[in-house]
C-alpha cells in the first residue's frame, strides 16, 4: 500500500498511536537506530502551561529576522500536523512528512519499538531539522517536561519555562509546584534557565545541576509592546522572557533588527482580532487561559455585548472555564465538535452558568455584538467561520 498524507494521518489518529504515555526510553531507542540526529542541533526549550508558544513564536520571528536559519517546533496544530514543523517559517511539506512518517514507522517495526502519536511526530521534527542543518531550533514541549519527548536532548542555549498553571493535573501533579518540577525537567546542567516566576521548584533544579538562573519581571519597553502583533495584556511577560533569551544569547541582535521583527510574529489565533467580522479567536484551553482572555475581552472591548461559540475537552476543567467566562447578557453558543474526548452540548450545559444553545455551523456572525470564539484549539478547524483566517 502506498502511503500518502491522508493515510499517515489516519494512522497517527489510530488507537495504537492517539494516546499519551510520558516517557523517554521509546524514543531514545528510536532515536538511538537514527544515528541520534537530535544530538546534532541547538535548542532554545521552552515549556510552561501557558504562552510557550507565543514565545516561540516571538523567538523565531527575531531570529529569522537577524538571518538565522530557524526550525520551530510547536503543537497542537489548527489544521494540518504540517504546522507543527517550521523551517524559516516555512511549514515541512506533506510530501516531506510522509516520507519521514514512513521512515519512522518503519524503524519502529523493524525494532519492536511502539511510539505514540507525539513522539513520532518529535522524531520526525528531529530528523528533518538535522538532515536541513538549521542554525537553532526553537523547541517547545508538549506536556510537562521531565518525560516530555521533546526532553530527550541532553543540552541547550536555554531553557524558558512561561507561566504555570493548573492544567493536565492527572499526569503533572495537583499543586502549581508539583506541576513547575515537571516543567523544571528540562533544565540542563550549565545550560541557563530564563523564567518570570520564582517556584521553588525550578531554583532547586537550577541549583542542583549548575544552571544559572535568570529571573525575568513582566516587563517590556512600550516601543516594543506597540509593534509586537500578538495583542493581549499576557503576551508582555511572553515578550520579556523572549527579549531576555535574545539579549543573553545573541547579544549582537540590534534593536532595530528585533522592532523590525515584533509586526511580523505569527501565532494565529491567540486573542486574535478579525475587525472585519468584529470577532475574537483564541485557542485559551485552560481556566488560566480563559482568565486571561476575559481579562483582555474587559480591558480592550468594555462596553460590546458579547456572542460566544465554546467548546472545550472532557480533560479540562470546562465548569470553572465557563464560570470565569460568561455572564449573564451574554448570548452562548455551546460547540459539540468531533474529538475525542469532547465535552457534549448536554456536558457543557449542564455545567454552564448562564443559558445557552447548542452551536451550528450554519449560525452567522452577530453583526450589532463582539464574537468570541474560544474554549480549545481542537475545535477551530471544525468552525465554518475560521476557513479563510488562518
Amino acid at each position: 500500500m502506498t502511503l500518502n498524507y491522508k493515510k499517515a494521518i489516519d494512522k497517527l489518529h489510530s488507537k495504537g498511536m492517539f494516546f499519551v504515555e510520558l516517557g523517554l526510553d521509546r524514543i531514545s531507542a528510536v532515536l538511538e537506530h537514527f544515528g541520534n540526529p537530535q544530538n546534532k542541533l541547538k535548542y532554545i526549550h521552552v515549556a510552561g502551561t501557558n504562552g510557550k508558544g507565543s514565545v516561540c513564536a516571538i523567538l523565531d520571528s527575531i531570529l529569522r529576522e537577524a538571518g538565522y536559519k530557524t526550525g520551530l517546533y510547536t503543537s497542537p496544530h489548527i489544521y494540518e500536523y504540517t504546522e507543527r514543523i517550521k523551517i524559516s517559517g516555512v511549514e515541512i511539506s506533506k510530501n516531506d512528512f510522509v516520507k519521514y512518517f514512513d521512515k519512522v514507522l518503519k524503524k519502529t517495526q523493524a525494532i519492536n519499538t511502539h511510539l505514540t502519536e507525539f513522539e513520532i511526530i518529535t522524531v520526525i521534527m528531529f530528523l528533518y531539522f538535522a538532515d536541513n542543518n538549521v542554525d537553532v531550533v526553537i523547541l517547545e514541549t508538549g506536556m510537562g517536561g521531565r518525560f516530555d519527548a521533546t526532553n530527550i536532548i541532553k543540552t541547550n542555549l536555554c531553557s524558558i519555562i512561561t507561566h504555570i498553571d493548573l492544567d493536565h493535573t492527572d499526569k503533572l501533579g495537583d499543586t502549581k509546584e508539583k506541576i513547575a518540577f515537571e516543567k523544571a525537567g528540562i533544565i540542563k546542567p550549565n545550560c541557563p534557565v530564563i523564567t518570570s516566576e520564582g517556584f521553588e521548584a525550578i531554583k532547586d533544579k537550577a541549583d542542583e545541576i549548575g544552571s544559572m538562573l535568570i529571573l525575568v519581571p513582566s516587563f517590556a519597553e512600550k516601543i516594543y509592546i506597540e509593534v509586537l502583533s500578538l495583542k493581549g495584556l499576557h503576551q508582555i511577560a511572553n515578550l520579556s522572557l523572549a527579549l531576555r533569551a535574545i539579549n543573553y544569547l545573541f547579544p549582537e541582535i540590534k534593536k532595530d533588527i528585533i522592532l523590525k521583527s515584533l509586526p511580523k510574529v505569527k501565532n494565529p489565533f491567540r486573542f486574535e482580532y478579525f475587525k472585519d467580522k468584529n470577532m475574537i479567536v483564541d485557542a485559551s484551553h485552560n481556566p488560566n487561559g480563559i482568565q486571561a482572555l476575559r481579562d483582555n475581552l474587559d480591558y480592550y472591548f468594555p462596553k460590546e455585548k458579547r456572542r460566544y461559540i465554546f467548546g472545550c475537552l472532557k480533560t479540562k476543567d470546562y465548569k470553572k472555564m465557563m464560570q470565569i467566562l460568561f455572564r449573564e447578557g451574554d448570548e452562548v453558543y455551546l460547540n459539540e465538535f468531533n474529538y475525542p474526548n469532547a465535552c457534549s452540548f448536554e456536558e457543557l450545559k449542564k455545567a454552564c452558568p448562564v443559558s445557552a444553545k447548542k452551536y451550528k455551523n450554519s449560525l452567522v456572525l452577530a453583526s450589532n455584538k463582539l464574537n468570541v470564539i474560544c474554549g480549545s484549539f481542537y475545535m477551530l478547524n471544525k468552525i465554518e467561520l475560521l476557513k479563510d483566517k488562518l
